[in-house]
């Protein structure tokens, strides 16, 4: 099995971030209002860069002028299965297996929509559907402080689209 994880990420506007681990990366998608529970709503996901399979574990605050600046704080995580599918196809149907989204999803590209690499992530109706779902973030001032004492992620290397490569680079300007 591979892993997910949602980022809560408060950022100049707060998002999540769905990331599915494929291909070695992590294949990620910027999710305004949050994944759901609820088989009613089709939640729109906007596919943004790979990101390096350890940034799945991280949490933390990306400083002021870095891009994506703000508080991360991991939401769920866990392993999922692919059922069929990829984004290639523009379609992905899974299995999650985490603490707080379980069951069958899917995110499907959009056709000829007004945003560019728009998806809909989508909860299947099955024994796991919540109608009614509402998120709750996790981000708590007691985890906000906790997270501030984070190094910022730093992209190991060798990793090809990693989100410390812009880090890295003014490190060693330094």
């Amino acid at each position: 099995m591979a892993i997910f994880v949602v980022h809560e990420h408060h950022a100049s506007r707060l998002h999540y971030d769905f990331r599915l681990e494929m291909e070695g990366v992590l294949k990620s998608w910027a999710v305004p209002k949050g994944p759901s529970m609820d088989p009613a709503d089709k939640r729109l996901a906007v596919m943004v860069e790979d990101h390096p399979l350890s940034y799945g574990r991280w949490e933390g605050v990306i400083p002021e002028g870095q891009y994506g600046a703000g508080e991360v704080i991991i939401w769920d995580t866990g392993e999922f299965d692919i059922e069929k599918g990829g984004p290639e196809e523009g379609i992905i149907e899974f299995t999650l297996h985490g603490r707080k989204l379980k069951g069958s999803f899917a995110l499907a590209r959009m056709k000829g929509g007004r945003t560019p690499n728009g998806w809909l992530l989508i909860k299947r109706n099955d024994g796991y559907a919540h109608p009614g779902f509402k998120i709750t973030p996790a981000l708590t001032p007691r985890k906000l402080k906790e997270i501030a004492q984070k190094p910022p992620f730093m992209a190991a290397d060798g990793d090809k689209k990693g989100k410390g490569k812009e880090k890295e680079k003014q490190k060693t300007k330094t």
